[in-house]
């Protein structure tokens, strides 16, 4: 084909305006519905049981996106179009938001394996070694006082065990209060004054930092994750039942396929987590037959709740179980038919 003059201008701007709609970056991240991937291969105990069915994971796929993905994200259900300065916090790089996901999705495992470990009364012994900064939030009080890597040691002559221990002190103070942080940094300990701020936009106050509790997990018989570059604290609850599933001889799954989604802590309290409408939807698409979503004590707008509306939007007869608990989920499998 020959070009020339007439031609070539509209065939480059084509062009351009083809790059511009696929490549370009707008200020907007995109959310919508992920995949819902087996836990048998992502969590391995050593001997563990097997089970017909499969517990599994459900994640969220997000991006920032691209004219094209931008115009036909917004004539999509349950994908969801966000400021990206409303995605990640203020002074914090997508680089340190990508590494504090994975580091929650650590502490995911910790305290599901805790959990688990302890329901099938098996071997756990856990060290507390400290509690660590991961970030600093750029514009408030502990910014240019505290770094990541700080072992947070005192606060207000108080040690400390795990950062609730911090977030509960604190969350008993005002605004304009001061607190003396202790800290161990490259082998020297510091002690800093910082006031209480409130955070930008949120009804809490703070220091603006991230924490991660440091333990020492051991279990017998021993446990292996391969997550990969999943992030997140919100896989607790189905690392647990996957984790108790493989140290108990019973078969939890009873040859259906489980999926669900909420945080967990150490003593086995499921907590709310974001995007579950596209989670429900990944899991539907699996072909998973039950749901466990945070019932948040029954609250109005629970995730439960969004949970079974989204599921009578498509039309799916996986069945949507509301649990505030590890309990709750596990006496609802063992009661289940097979």
């Amino acid at each position: 084909m020959k070009f020339n003059k007439k031609t070539l201008i509209p065939a480059i701007i084509v062009i351009v305006i083809a790059a511009f709609l696929v490549s370009y970056r707008l200020p907007y991240y995109i959310y919508k519905p992920g995949g819902a991937d087996a836990l048998n291969p992502i969590v391995e105990v050593t001997d563990g049981f097997e089970s017909e069915g499969d517990m599994h994971l459900v994640t969220i796929r997000g991006g920032q996106a691209t004219p094209l993905q931008y115009l036909w994200a917004s004539m999509r259900p349950h994908q969801d179009i966000e400021p990206i300065e409303e995605v990640f916090p203020e002074g914090i790089s997508q680089d340190e938001y990508f590494q504090a996901q994975l580091q929650m999705m650590e502490s995911s495992q910790e305290a599901s394996t805790v959990v688990a470990y302890q329901a099938a009364g098996k071997q756990i012994d856990i060290e507390y070694e400290g509690v660590y900064v991961v970030t600093v939030i750029e514009g408030m009080p502990a910014e240019g006082k505290l770094k990541a890597g700080d072992k947070i040691v005192e606060i207000d002559g108080r040690e400390l065990d795990t950062s609730d221990d911090l977030i509960n002190y604190v969350s008993s103070k005002e605004a304009g209060d001061q607190i003396e942080v202790t800290v161990e940094r490259e082998e020297e300990t510091v002690n800093k004054t910082i006031e209480l701020e409130e955070f930008p936009g949120q009804d809490k106050i703070g220091i603006g930092i991230q924490l991660v509790t440091n333990r020492n997990v051991e279990v017998e018989p021993e446990l292996k994750f391969a997550s990969g570059n999943i992030g997140g604290p919100s896989a607790g609850l189905m690392f647990s039942l996957e984790i108790y599933d493989q140290l108990t001889e019973t078969d939890l799954t009873k040859g259906h396929q489980i999926a669900g989604t909420g945080e967990i802590n150490y003593e086995g309290e499921v907590g709310r987590i974001g995007g579950i409408d596209k989670k429900v939807i990944a899991a539907d698409k699996e072909g998973c037959e039950v749901f466990f979503a945070p019932n948040e004590g029954g609250a109005d707008d629970s995730n439960y709740k969004v949970a079974v509306k989204t599921a009578e939007e498509i039309g799916t007869d996986m069945e949507i179980v509301p649990v505030d608990t590890f309990d709750d989920a596990l006496t609802y499998l063992q009661e289940m038919d097979n």
